[in-house]
């Protein structure tokens, strides 16, 4: 039996996971039903795409993804779901699944067609994507439930980097439970660029920055801050034992800069 992973905005407080691991479990009691985080802020895909990204490709192949943020059906967002790099992924087609899926071609996508068992247009991750898991899980195809599309429908939109006269210009992505702040520069980006050369990581209005890049948090003395690749690859910003968030006042999008 497939593991069924959820990623969604739902949070813990209210009932509406529970209903929907329950829309699960009243399909296939034995179904194991994992939560990758509950705890996305509402109708932040990017945040979401991140979460998921960092992780789904340590789930063993053929593991069920649904994916449950601004996931409301529309005119210009259809329900979906991919298969990809051994992985099926079912949400909407509101720009996640291109910056999930960015290192990965899509090896099938359909339009979900799927009846639902209420006329509540609302609650699409119980009344629509735990059917469609349901469905994969016990070994049916995905032609069965969707309509075949060709890609996706919303063009990607991949935050990159920006380089320019010595510069590497990117964001801060994600901001992580322990207050380090993420970025989208990856240490291939990093590697390719600065080579041998000298380099400075400023942010916000801090005049004195970051000149060499640390293995691991203990590489610095206590409340220091630090600069290192993380376990996937992308520069992160931290304070050992510390919140960088909080602390040296990153936020969400705030811009890092690296000189060099």
């Amino acid at each position: 039996m497939s593991i069924i992973t959820l990623t969604t905005d739902l949070g813990t407080k209210d009932s509406y996971l529970a209903s929907l691991k329950a829309s699960i479990l009243s399909e296939i009691e034995e179904a194991r039903i994992i939560d990758i985080s509950n705890e996305i802020e509402p109708y932040n895909i990017l945040q979401a795409s991140i979460v998921l990204k960092n992780c789904f490709k340590d789930f063993p192949l053929n593991t069920i993804h649904i994916v449950a943020v601004d996931d409301e059906i529309s005119i210009e967002h259809d329900h979906i779901a991919v298969y990809a790099n051994g992985h099926y992924f079912i949400g909407s087609d509101n720009g996640i699944f291109p910056l999930v899926l960015d290192d990965f071609k899509a090896e099938k996508i359909v339009s979900l067609n799927i009846s639902q068992k209420t006329d509540n247009l609302t609650f699409a991750s119980k009344d629509v994507f735990s059917i469609a898991a349901c469905h994969i899980a016990r070994g049916g195809t995905m032609e069965i439930i969707g309509k075949p599309l060709l890609d996706f429908n919303t063009k990607k939109n991949i935050l990159l980097p920006v380089i320019e006269n010595n510069i590497i210009r990117g964001v801060v992505t994600y901001i992580d439970n322990y207050g380090n702040a993420i970025t989208n520069i990856k240490k291939e980006v990093f590697i390719n660029n600065i080579k041998d050369k000298e380099f400075n990581i400023l942010f916000g209005r801090e005049n004195d920055g970051i000149i060499k890049i640390s293995n691991k948090y203990k590489d610095v003395v206590l409340a220091e801050k630090l600069a290192l690749f993380n376990s996937n690859n992308f520069l992160q910003i931290s304070i050992n034992q510390g919140k960088a968030s909080s602390l040296l006042g990153l936020k969400f999008f705030d811009v890092i800069r690296i000189e060099f």
